[in-house]
This record gives C-alpha cells, sequence and structure tokens, in this order.
C-alpha cells in the first residue's frame, strides 16, 4: 500500500524587540495553578507577616508562624521566577515542564507547606488564648497553607505527567 506524504516548510522572520510575552501560558492548567500559587502565596505572607510581631519576649513563642512565614516567602519567590521565565519564554515554558526540576520543586513546595500549615495550625488551636485578637487571622493564614499544599500536589501530580510524557 502506498501513500502520499506531503511537506512543507515555513519560513518566519521577525524583526523589532526580542522581547516576546507568552500569554497564553497563563490560559494552560499549569500557568494558572502558579498564578493560584503566586496570588495564595502572597496573600500567605501579607497575613502572617502583618500580624507577626518580632519582639524579643514574645519571638521565642513565634516559631511556628516564622517557620510558615520563611515557607510562604521561599515558595512565593520560586513560583514567581518559574511564572515569569514561562510567560517570557515560549521555549522555557515547554521545555521545563519536561525536565524534573518542576516535579521536584513542586514536590518539595507541598511537603513544607503541609508541614507549614499544620504546625501553624496546631499551634493556633493549642494556644487559642493565647493568641487573644490574632487567633482569626492566623488560623484563616493555617487553612491557606494547607489549600496551597493541595495546589502544589496537583502541581506535582501534573509536573510529573508532562515529565513522563503521558
Amino acid at each position: 500500500m502506498s501513500h502520499t506524504v506531503t511537506i512543507t516548510r515555513t519560513t518566519a522572520t521577525t524583526s523589532g524587540s526580542p522581547l516576546f510575552v507568552n500569554t497564553s501560558y497563563i490560559g494552560t492548567l499549569p500557568g494558572l495553578l502558579k498564578l493560584a500559587q503566586l496570588l495564595l502565596g502572597a496573600a500567605c505572607v501579607g497575613v502572617v507577616s502583618y500580624y507577626f510581631e518580632p519582639r524579643y519576649v514574645k519571638y521565642n513563642d513565634q516559631k511556628p508562624e516564622l517557620f510558615f512565614l520563611l515557607i510562604s516567602v521561599a515558595f512565593l519567590i520560586g513560583t514567581f521566577c518559574l511564572l515569569l521565565s514561562c510567560v517570557m519564554s515560549f521555549s522555557t515554558a515547554t521545555m521545563i515542564s519536561k525536565t524534573l526540576y518542576e516535579v521536584v520543586y513542586h514536590g518539595i513546595a507541598f511537603v513544607l507547606y503541609l508541614a507549614a500549615g499544620l504546625t501553624l495550625l496546631i499551634e493556633v488551636n493549642h494556644r487559642r488564648s493565647g493568641y487573644r485578637n490574632d487567633f482569626e487571622p492566623y488560623l484563616a493564614a493555617a487553612v491557606m497553607g494547607l489549600v496551597m499544599a493541595i495546589l502544589y500536589l496537583f502541581s506535582t501530580f501534573l509536573a510529573n505527567r508532562t515529565y513522563r510524557g503521558l
């Protein structure tokens, strides 16, 4: 059995600014997840840093809040860098998802956000009277941290599927 194959070559030339913005990446599921992680991560950092009191007397009692803030800031910066690089470069958006980096990054983010969210949630509920007026914001931050852990778990799953070529 024979068949005909037609090969078409297209050459495109561009001029002007070398800066391209891959806005279509935001519309994909990994792009939407990174955007949600960025926005919710900024909310986590904002809430905890607003209510964090670095006075020496209370500083020793704020270790869960400090741990949560550290994790939130670290992955906020990392996710911002990932999202920015995928939006600024077409090749990065396709290439980085095929590497093991995103699987490892999102997996570590899931584990650490889960640990930080649970630590803060347990500490806030355990010492409810010690938080006085700060109980609700810290409780909200802990719940947001657990939601972030779920988002990073879903991102790990998607990154693993892309890495394996499924």
